[in-house]
């Protein structure tokens, strides 16, 4: 794949390149510590909203699951258009506006309308969801979202036969994102589900977690939760969806196409180019606790019969 002189390809940045756990939990106490004081310095009021608790109904979704803290969760983050560290987000995402906020639903359509996120919300009840989430690096998190499944804004969009695939395009604001500068991705961030994955009842638009609206670095207002696939599949700041007849070129499939495929659904059988995918490293678990097995779609078999008959090595 050929990319422009200033663009690093995926597959050439070296795993030395990618801090390491280990690195990353020592670095945590003074982290936290600058963090705080940088957040008491410059959070605005309307970002200081972010605290505000949600209602949500609790589902059995995960009940059984260790959570990963919330400290863990808002601050150990992949959002490329925040930074590609993964304390970056938090960091820099302090002074990013949420509110107000639009969505765009386009393309095969019966008719093309805008939604403000408080027309989302009024959509369906909001619930509680605790999700595993595996990110495509090996290492992964138990997240307890907030949010109202993806079906209920299919059902108030009406689709027409045409519409095959959803396209979900994030935010990008080079004077707010400083990630967003530089041409790590060709922005804006781009993702894409087939119409029967997005109709799956476990996929999520959420809108908080841990019981509080979401934060910045982790995708506010509004992001894709589908947790039986890899994490970049989640766009974060979704701004517009598209219905379209066509799978849509995602961005991670621009940047990387025999690495991140379409579809990325978690399957331990097919490992990544660079690294095992067979096991991950659990988020908050210790230095010590070791790596454990990944299961197949993150264990949501459920999901299975939307690939019945698929060869999914080759659709990866």
């Amino acid at each position: 794949m050929l990319l422009d002189n200033n663009r690093r390809n995926p597959s050439d940045i070296q795993p030395s390149e990618i801090t390491p756990v280990e690195v990353f939990e020592q670095r945590r106490t003074l982290l936290k510590a600058a963090s705080a004081i940088t957040t008491s310095l410059l959070l605005p009021a309307y970002a200081k909203a972010a605290t505000a608790t949600l209602d949500a109904k609790k589902t059995a979704y995960g009940k059984d699951e260790k959570l990963t803290s919330y400290e863990d969760v808002t601050s150990y983050n992949n959002y490329y258009e925040f930074g590609t560290g993964k304390e970056d987000p938090a960091r820099e995402a302090v002074l990013f506006k949420p509110t107000p906020w639009t969505i765009k639903i386009e393309g095969a359509v019966k008719q093309a309308k805008t939604l403000s996120i408080e027309q989302l919300l009024a959509l369906a009840p909001l619930e509680e969801r605790i999700y595993r989430m595996r990110c495509v690096e090996g290492w992964s998190m138990v997240i307890p979202w907030i949010g109202l499944p993806l079906k209920a804004l299919i059902d108030w969009a009406q689709p027409t036969g045409n519409a095959k695939y959803i396209e979900f395009i994030s935010y990008n604001d080079p004077r707010h994102m400083p990630g967003a500068r530089l041409p790590v991705l060709d922005w804006p961030y781009v993702e894409g589900l087939r119409m029967d994955e997005a109709m799956q009842p476990l996929t999520l638009l959420a809108v908080g977690l841990y019981g509080k609206v979401l934060p910045n670095q982790n995708g506010a207002p509004v992001r894709l939760v589908v947790p039986w696939k890899y994490g970049f599949k989640g766009a974060k700041a979704i701004t517009t969806i598209r219905f379209v007849e066509k799978m849509p070129t995602t961005t991670w499939v621009k940047a990387g196409p025999r690495e991140y495929g379409f579809y990325a659904n978690v399957n331990p059988q097919v490992d990544h180019p660079r690294w095992t995918q067979s096991s991950e490293k659990r988020i908050g678990a210790g230095l010590f606790a070791g790596r454990i097995k990944t299961k197949m779609f993150n264990g949501y078999d459920e999901v299975g019969q939307l690939y019945a008959g698929m060869d999914l090595k080759k659709n990866f």
